[in-house]
């Protein structure tokens, strides 16, 4: 497995292709053995999909559940039938997650629409066919896992950004190796995806991840393909990709512990943040 992003810029093959052989060499296992489970991950992130645009029945905490359904069967105003799709995928496999129904954590559950929804979503808008979906996931696994060795992936370790940050670099990254990209696009779209999620906190209302959190997955599924598509047309970070990566790590330890998971922050400690928490779980004393 390559240690750094910058290594895997400049890998030969495809970066997925990189990801995979050293993913075999350090593992000992044979290729097959490696994309195995990631073929069985695929499906239940497709399953999550249409489980979650199936229905609105509501969340555990009932703050969520009928978002996905809803934008999914709405008017299209934009005309922008990616952007649409993009975010119904993602705000489904979180109401699903919410539902307590099966996801996949990619990396995390509170993240776990967002690779998915620009995944999938984009696939299903080119009508590319379900088994070219394999290596990119590879790739967003491989990128996930040189993230996971500089910061913890929670949002109690680095606020949000430790979490969906990381989720949309591995889904930029993702993107461009089913577009086709190569090695040096995917992880400039990587490091675009992570670089414009710094500092983002991770304040769930009531402590549950549903509010912000559904939605969050939905806007940045779009900001992951939106720096997939950045990338694929030559743009590029001049912050190098590792080096972002460690400037989050350097704000995860700024930032204060009511911005990291604890409720105690942010749209929790919001008025109405409070009156729901109160009101869905009797969990806060009346101001």
């Amino acid at each position: 497995m390559p240690v750094t992003l910058r290594e895997l810029a400049k890998c030969p093959h495809t970066p997925s292709e990189c990801v995979l052989r050293d993913e075999v060499s350090s593992s000992e296992r044979s290729a097959e053995e490696v994309l195995a489970p990631l073929r069985e991950r695929l499906e239940v992130m497709r399953e999550s999909i249409e489980k979650g645009l199936a229905t609105s029945e509501p969340s555990i905490a009932g703050m969520v559940g009928w978002n996905a359904r809803r934008l999914w069967q709405a008017e299209d105003p934009l005309q922008a039938p990616l952007l649409k799709r993009v975010q119904a995928y993602a705000m489904a496999v979180n109401e699903e997650n919410a539902r307590m129904g099966r996801i996949v954590a990619a990396p995390t559950a509170g993240s776990a629409g967002t690779l998915p929804g620009a995944l999938f979503g984009v696939a299903d808008h080119l009508d590319i066919p379900h088994e070219r979906l394999l290596m990119p996931l590879v790739l967003a696994a491989g990128i996930g896992q040189i993230i996971s060795r500089t910061i913890f992936i929670s949002g109690a370790s680095g606020g949000c950004q430790a979490e969906i940050g990381s989720s949309a670099a591995m889904a930029a990254g993702a993107v461009v190796e089913l577009l086709a990209g190569n090695a040096q696009q995917a992880v400039h779209a990587a490091s675009l995806a992570l670089q414009n999620t710094l500092g983002l906190v991770c304040d769930p209302v009531g402590g549950f991840v549903e509010v912000p959190c559904v939605m969050r997955n939905g806007f940045y599924a779009v900001h992951a393909v939106s720096a997939a598509q950045q990338a694929l047309a030559g743009v590029e970070s001049p912050i190098p990709a590792d080096e972002v990566i460690l400037a989050m790590a350097s704000i995860g330890r700024m930032m204060p512990p009511e911005l990291k998971e604890t409720g105690d922050g942010g749209l929790a400690q919001t008025p109405t943040g409070k009156k729901l928490a109160r009101l869905r779980f009797g969990s806060m004393e009346e101001d």
